[in-house]
């Protein structure tokens, strides 16, 4: 059963046409899910106060996901729901849902909750501090990770993040992880230059970002690993080492110097 948490003391802050915070969370078959990160969410933002927007964009889900964040949004106004056209990657799916939220401050963050959302506010913290972009972080601080990925798991990551300081020259600890913010502007130049649209899209937005000059801080937040994560460490990893090598290529070729494209849905291509 779905409580409702709305409380019409904060109406004024969703009346708003431009709130404060946007909160985008992607989400593909995500019914088992999606009830609890947006009744935590929602919590978070009204104890808070904050002046927020939560968008859910759907990736063409085959159960109830869509159904799930209609109730919410039907009893909270702060929730929104955002469509794709069809199932076309995470990737796709945070843009879609960047490129369409309202706020001065844009973050998205998985359907799980790794991080926890209050963790946002460290992320907000940095925003505030002058950075134009704060990324969440899994390994600066490994005492935070409340619930540690399983090795095999760790020295993927580990490889990965080696051959995208080699590649793509990132001097992050974490690229990958979902949980990161960004201004208002930032977010539009970035978003709006981003070609990949599946699970390799982090470490692309962070090299636009460097590209463009904006200034970028990796946050150590609390994190948690969800053993029903989808990614398939073989087929998927794979794909992702192939998407860096376009961002490589993309970028010889000039299409990151390109105007950025803000249409929210606009067909890309994916190279």
């Amino acid at each position: 059963m779905i409580h409702n948490i709305f409380d019409e003391r904060f109406l004024w802050a969703y009346a708003m046409p431009n709130p404060e915070y946007s909160i985008v969370i992607p989400a593909y078959n995500e019914a088992a899910r999606i009830g609890k990160a947006l009744t935590d969410v929602l919590h978070c933002i009204h104890e808070r106060n904050w002046s927020a927007e939560v968008i859910v964009v759907n990736d063409g889900s085959q159960d109830n996901t869509a159904a799930i964040v209609q109730q919410f949004a039907r009893q909270d106004p702060a929730v929104s729901l955002l469509e794709n056209p069809g199932n076309r990657g995470k990737g796709y799916s945070v843009r879609h849902g960047m490129l369409q939220a309202r706020g001065e401050v844009l973050m998205f963050t998985d359907a799980d909750l790794s991080a926890p959302i209050e963790e946002a506010e460290r992320l907000f913290a940095a925003i505030s501090d002058g950075v134009d972009i704060a990324i969440g972080s899994r390994w600066l601080e490994r005492t935070r990770q409340t619930i540690h990925q399983p090795l095999y798991r760790q020295i993927f990551g580990r490889c990965f993040n080696l051959i995208t300081r080699s590649v793509i020259r990132l001097p992050f600890a974490d690229t990958q992880c979902g949980f990161k913010a960004f201004r208002r502007s930032a977010a539009h130049t970035v978003f709006g230059l981003q070609r990949i649209e599946r699970w390799g899209f982090d470490p692309e937005l962070l090299f636009i970002a460097l590209r463009k000059g904006f200034n970028v801080r990796e946050v150590s937040v609390t994190w948690g690993h969800d053993e029903r994560s989808r990614i398939s460490y073989l087929r998927d990893g794979l794909k992702m080492l192939e998407e860096i090598l376009y961002v490589r290529w993309n970028a010889l070729t000039g299409i990151y110097d390109r105007e950025p494209s803000h249409g929210a849905s606009s067909k890309l291509p994916t190279r």
